[in-house]
């Protein structure tokens, strides 16, 4: 599978890309809202980027306990339910008069959730798909998110000026509502992918099965650490540029969907293996220039180059998927999701707090270079598991899907 019209005609999946995108749109709105609503609040840049990327924090709780589940409840009826809770969390986060810690704890509930949910959706994605169509699929999934974020951020914005940040946050729930009536009436209802009882100790079993081979654990350090940290750099574009925070997001939403499109569609399997090295540290190194404190128009150039960086992760989640048997798809790609996300919330509460104590340009610096360290420092394991295939998988775990490129198992 490579051409989108292949994907568009493979059945299912554009209902699960539509119900995916009005997802993405409602988070994004709603999380912009919240976070200029806190900013007010407080004038504080480390709860303003709390109020934003903080629920990936309860990812860590949730990828603990509940992913288990992931592979083993129905996957229609949890991603309607799933939106609904959504919501409702975010049409309570609306509510005048809401004390601030209230808000947050609504926060960190829908960010245990929302590492289940990470876990069905893209292990749907691995049943929808054909073999060979996962890369592609993902990376329409990517560009979906660039540009509902584009979409969210700038409507949001203006959202957020004609009807207040409250406003915007029931037109976020409302979103969710509707996300989920395409969940229920567009996608089949399907059994689970495994048997047995979701348990906090089966979660527990399969995260270390998943953790004790070598080239995962590779991959999965490379998928959570550079990019929570670059996330760090993003949540800290409220308090670098108020009036423009909503452009800064737009303009990294641009550089992504590029990045996706570009190696999703366009780069040929031999340089993918290639790619991702340049393209883990493009997604650092230009925010070092915020050291400067550089004007607007340098800031949008440094944003756009270093989320093109970000379809990094296409090729290292490919490599998952190569290294992992298809019975527990969902629970790898939920722990992937729940990592990467809990690693943002790390992120933003690292450039957080130097931003607290010194200036938003200097923190977004800071992070970045810290990003730039780890991705360093990772880059010997993932290339000593290249192309290892089925060697990296552990005994007894069974046979893994095959992807396009056996090399390259990335994304």
């Amino acid at each position: 599978m490579r051409t989108y019209r292949e994907l568009f005609r493979t059945p299912e999946f554009l209902p699960f890309f539509t119900t995916v995108s009005v997802q993405v749109a409602a988070q994004t709105a709603a999380g912009l809202a919240l976070g200029t609503l806190v900013y007010a609040a407080t004038g504080s840049p480390l709860l303003s980027a709390l109020a934003m990327f903080g629920p990936s924090l309860a990812q860590v709780a949730g990828a603990l306990t509940l992913l288990s589940a992931a592979d083993r409840l129905p996957p229609r009826a949890t991603l309607t339910g799933l939106a609904l809770l959504f919501a409702l969390g975010t049409a309570v986060q609306a509510v005048p008069g809401l004390p601030l810690w209230a808000a947050f704890v609504v926060l960190l509930g829908l960010g245990a959730a929302s590492s289940l949910g990470g876990g069905v959706r893209y292990g749907l994605l691995n049943e929808i798909l054909p073999q060979r169509g996962f890369l592609l699929g993902r990376s329409v999934l990517n560009m979906a998110v660039g540009t509902m974020q584009i979409l969210g951020f700038a409507v949001g914005g203006v959202l957020v000026t004609a009807l207040s940040a409250r406003g915007t946050l029931l037109v976020g729930a409302a979103l969710y509502v509707v996300a989920a009536a395409l969940a229920r009436f567009g996608l089949t209802a399907r059994p689970p992918r495994a048997t047995g009882r979701a348990s906090v100790r089966e979660t527990w079993r399969t995260n270390a099965l998943l953790w004790s081979s070598a080239p995962r654990r590779s991959v999965y350090l490379a998928l959570w650490v550079p990019n929570g940290l670059v996330v760090g750099c993003e949540s800290l574009y409220i308090a670098y540029a108020p009036a423009h925070a909503g452009l800064l997001f737009a303009c990294g939403a641009v550089g992504m969907l590029t990045g996706d499109a570009l190696v999703g569609r366009f780069v040929p399997g031999r340089w993918r293996a290639r790619l991702g090295a340049p393209l883990r540290l493009l997604l650092a190194a230009p925010y070092l220039v915020f050291a400067l404190n550089p004007g607007l128009p340098v800031a949008v150039v440094a944003v756009v180059l270093a989320s093109v960086g970000f379809s990094a992760s296409l090729l290292l989640q490919e490599r998952l998927m190569a290294l992992t048997p298809e019975e527990l798809s969902g629970h790898a790609l939920g722990l992937s999701s729940s990592g990467m996300l809990a690693m943002q919330g790390v992120g933003s509460a690292v450039a957080g707090s130097v931003a607290q104590l010194t200036s938003p340009g200097t923190g977004m610096a800071a992070v970045a270079a810290l990003s730039l360290a780890v991705t360093v420092a990772l880059a010997p394991g993932l290339r000593a598991g290249r192309g290892r295939g089925a060697e990296g998988r552990l005994q007894g775990e069974g046979s893994s899907r095959t992807t396009e490129t056996k090399e390259t198992t990335t994304s």
